[in-house]
């Protein structure tokens, strides 16, 4: 086909002001690849594609729908790849033809919206969170609440809890944490995307959660702990498995995903909650990307595996920066291997 035959066409697809976008400098078409999912890895995801489109003119179409939606997508092939905060089976990839690696670690926080209290100010147990969940904790100034921060002056009003409406890998990180803290919150709220909540406001996304959770006084949320720093969100302390209360953060995140048996789980299926690690944060969470297996456009999956080969091998002072932590070196050789096994190369 020549050049003008193939604009006509392509214009036809994608409107002719989107064809620019394709081209690059040298007059062919640049690559392209579509995604969608966690809104969790967003903040990074966004910096990365940035950073790999301005090297090397491929173009990265994310859209941050949330990890269930993401899950969905890549499984009916409607994107090159799905990210989730939820990793799935080995069962379930194969059952779809799909393959899955981590990309980056990050933490679910608590975030509260009360009068005079700063990040860090304020101790949760898991057993506690589990609680005001359920809305067995109702007031701020609760004798649970009060043991855990005797210093803290909390006020004597209703606790307005929201919560993730769509579904949400770091829901499922929140969940399946409660799952292991409160054989009440397995019982009553289990584990999931998406959770039966008993009380609370809904929001949609990370950013959602965070806007409101800033908008609503004496209000408690959860996010991606990104979110907590960029919109100044007063985030607790939660008391990990071996009793301490552990600042959020790469340090930790980091002392979670070490303690992680990465190289002998199939897919890399790993679930980072509760980690038994001295300093580990106990709801530290991975991002996955799933991709299939013998992709419907070879193109897109080209593009997009090399922006993640960039990522994991370049990335890392971005992921820093924006209180991620980027996978060890082992890890990567180890996704790296997965790649050439799985993939052919």
């Amino acid at each position: 086909m020549e050049y003008l035959e193939l604009w006509t066409a392509v214009s036809r697809v994608i409107g002719a002001s989107a064809v620019w976008l394709l081209i690059s400098v040298g007059g062919a078409l640049a690559g392209q690849t579509r995604g969608a999912g966690s809104t969790f890895v967003t903040p990074i995801l966004e910096k990365w594609s940035a950073d790999y489109t301005a090297k090397t003119a491929d173009k990265v179409d994310y859209q941050s729908v949330g990890s269930s939606i993401g899950i969905v997508q890549i499984k009916k092939a409607n994107v090159d790849f799905g990210v989730s905060d939820t990793p799935l089976t080995p069962n379930e990839l194969a059952k779809y033809g799909l393959l899955q690696f981590p990309l980056v670690i990050g933490g679910v926080v608590p975030v509260v919206n009360i009068d005079g209290v700063k990040p860090g100010d304020l101790h949760f147990s898991g057993q506690v969170l589990a609680d005001i969940f359920l809305g067995k904790i109702t007031k701020w100034n609760d004798p649970a609440l009060r043991e855990l921060n005797p210093d803290a002056k909390l006020p004597a009003s209703n606790i307005v809890v929201i919560h993730r409406l769509d579904g949400s890998g770091t829901t499922f990180n929140l969940a399946n944490y409660l799952s292991k803290v409160s054989p009440e919150w397995r019982q009553k709220g289990g584990e999931g995307t998406t959770i039966e909540w008993p009380l609370g406001l809904g929001a949609k996304g990370n950013d959602g959660l965070a806007a409101m959770v800033g908008l609503v006084k004496n209000s408690i949320g959860y996010v991606e702990f990104a979110y907590a720093v960029k919109n100044n969100l007063a985030y607790g302390l939660v008391r990990n498995n071996a009793g301490r209360f552990v600042t959020p953060g790469s340090a930790t995140f980091q002392a979670a995903a070490d303690h992680a048996d990465w190289k002998n789980s199939q897919d890399f299926f790993v679930i980072i909650t509760d980690s038994p690690a001295p300093d580990a944060y106990p709801i530290a969470a991975t991002a996955f990307v799933l991709m299939e297996k013998q992709p419907h456009n070879p193109e897109g999956a080209r593009v997009a595996r090399e922006l993640f080969r960039w990522s994991l091998e370049h990335g890392q002072q971005r992921a820093e920066a924006l209180n991620y932590v980027p996978l060890p070196a082992d890890l990567v050789r180890e996704i790296e291997s997965y790649w050439s096994a799985k993939f052919g190369g």
